[in-house]
């Protein structure tokens, strides 16, 4: 049963959005709390969890903070979510140890906690997420065996003390075991930032130090560009299924990739894992993993599967596996309007 129909922002700083619709018997509020703005993969999620809260017909209102702050500032944005008195918590970690006092509050309060995208430490918090250790080895694998097993790459991460970072460092790792000779030449942490990631490899370009591939988290096809301006030799670069990454796959003359699937969708299973859970659906565990695949450019079978999966209508920045089977029943118009109940 819904706790609460009207829902204000309780504490300023938090860039929480209230989006209410008229109440009916089986209507839910649910919380979300995003700590990263501006990156097309985030914004993608958040489309997903408004299209699947309209298109599940179960949603009164969202009630949403989405802004760039670090761990403090979630707690913040969490303890306001509980005080509104919502029915289910969607988040977005930042920091899975800095933020577990407010998810044991929020879960002690009778408030279902499911957190997407990354890993948490509360154990009475339910757990959806692309699986991103595989994601990371799956990649990884792909780029060392390109290089046949020997060369120097170019390790770009994520957000440093991001739980998903920390995982994909373990699956990066764990390929970098399998091929001895390869040799991480440079390693850096992107933030999950184009500008910086783009500026990051200019600069480790422009040292003349030799570059064999490019692993990289996420932060893409502002790589392939970097490439292409500097006026060197294209070299394998890995990233994930981001549309503007995608597309340069199948278009970039030379160029030799492969896009690992992390759809930022999961955000739209978060909430109907949250829905199921409060009409006493529980899944048998409490962590759920969608799990990657590989598209790459240099089988035929690989061009085939990019070239159904290229969508340049899609924002670049935006993963195109825009649907998770099984998981978001929403169409490609209400991902794209981004519209929640309400609105």
């Amino acid at each position: 049963m819904t706790k609460s129909r009207h829902l204000l922002p309780l504490l300023t700083g938090a860039a929480i959005a209230v989006l209410s619709a008229p109440a009916f018997a089986d209507g839910y509020t649910i919380g979300v709390s995003n700590t990263v703005q501006g990156n097309g993969w985030r914004e993608e999620m958040i489309c997903a969890i408004k299209a699947q809260a309209l298109a599940s017909g179960k949603v009164d209102s969202l009630n949403i903070a989405h802004r760039n702050t670090d761990a403090a500032g979630q707690l913040e944005d969490l303890r306001n979510l509980i005080a509104a008195g919502v029915d289910a918590i969607v988040v977005n970690p930042s920091d899975p140890a800095g933020i577990g006092a407010a998810l044991k509050e929020a879960t002690d309060a009778g408030i279902v906690v499911v957190a997407v995208d990354q890993a948490v430490n509360e154990p009475t918090a339910y757990i959806v997420s692309n699986n991103q250790e595989e994601y990371a080895y799956l990649g990884a694998k792909w780029l060392f065996e390109q290089l046949g097993g020997k060369g120097d790459v170019v390790y770009m991460r994520g957000a440093a003390g991001a739980s998903a970072d920390s995982d994909r460092d373990k699956g990066f790792k764990r390929a970098l075991a399998e091929y001895p000779g390869i040799t991480v030449a440079h390693e850096v942490f992107t933030g999950w930032q184009q500008d910086q990631g783009k500026q990051q490899i200019l600069d480790y370009i422009a040292t003349g130090a030799p570059i064999d591939g490019i692993w990289t988290s996420g932060i893409d096809n502002v790589i392939v560009d970097a490439l292409v301006e500097s006026g060197g030799d294209l070299v394998p670069v890995v990233g994930a299924d981001n549309a503007g990454f995608v597309g340069q796959l199948g278009s970039v003359e030379g160029l030799k990739g492969a896009a690992v699937t992390n759809p930022g969708s999961i955000g739209g299973a978060g909430v109907t894992l949250a829905l199921q859970i409060l009409d006493g659906q529980k899944p048998s565990a409490q962590t759920v993993l969608v799990q990657p695949e590989l598209w790459e450019n240099v089988t035929d079978d690989g061009k085939a599967k990019l070239k159904a999966a290229a969508d340049p209508s899609l924002d670049p920045e935006w993963p195109v596996s825009i649907m998770i089977p099984d998981w978001t029943t929403y169409t490609k118009d209400q991902i794209i309007a981004c519209k929640g109940p309400g609105e």
